[in-house]
Formats: C-alpha cells, structure tokens, sequence
C-alpha cells in the first residue's frame, strides 16, 4: 500500500490554488491543522480532504463558520450527524440561489428590454 504523500505549504497553495494568507487564516482559525516540523507545515491526507470540503462549502456559498461546524460534527459525532446537517444547511442553501437566479434572470430581461427599446428609439 503506498503511503499519502504530505503536501509542503507550497504544494498545498498551489494544489488548491489559495493564496497563502488564505491558507494560514484556515489555520489560524482552526479548520485545518498541518503537521509542524521546525518551521516547515505539512499536510496529511485528512487536511487535503478538509481543504476539498473548505472550498466547495465556500463556492456553495456557506459561510466558514458553517463548514468549520461540520468539520467538527463530523469528529464529535460522526458522518451521519455531520450528513444530516450538511443536508438542511444544502436545502437552505439551495433556495436562497434560487431566490437569488430568479432575481438576477428578471434583472437580465429588464436590462435587455431597456437596451433594446433604447436600440429601437423607443421612449418610456
């Protein structure tokens, strides 16, 4: 079996593409912890996978206090807890963008409905 290869504070900026004042404000506020030897971070296999969840919990649009509770949850209480809440927070989560796309479609159509009678030299 091959062991996970550790990632350098570097590699895990650039494999994660965060800079690295993200990646010590994830440390310092506890959602990852790398292993430290001297000066040198490093991050195993379950920081890699923390990271993964950090970055798609914040792309969904949930806030770092969110996901650090489930990344808690899921050590104090274990994966069906943790899933459980994950699934509420996604419901929330997912009417809100909904909310949030149809504004934005009406917005679009009221834009282009005033670019184009603007076009056509109609007055309103």
């Amino acid at each position: 079996m091959t062991a996970v290869k550790r990632l350098s504070f570097k590699e895990m900026c650039s494999r994660f593409d965060v800079t690295p004042r993200t990646l010590r404000y994830y440390e310092y506020i506890e959602l990852i912890e790398p292993e430290k030897e001297g000066r040198s971070r490093f991050y195993t296999a379950r920081e890699i996978a923390r990271m993964k969840l950090i970055l798609r919990g914040r792309r969904f649009g949930f806030s770092l206090e969110e996901i650090r509770q489930w990344l808690q949850m899921r050590e104090s209480e274990g994966a069906p807890t943790q899933m459980k809440a994950w699934i509420d927070h996604a419901d929330r989560q997912l009417a809100l963008l909904r909310e949030q796309h149809d504004e934005l479609t009406r917005t679009i159509n009221d834009l282009q409905k005033l670019r184009d009678d603007t076009a056509n030299g109609d007055d309103d």
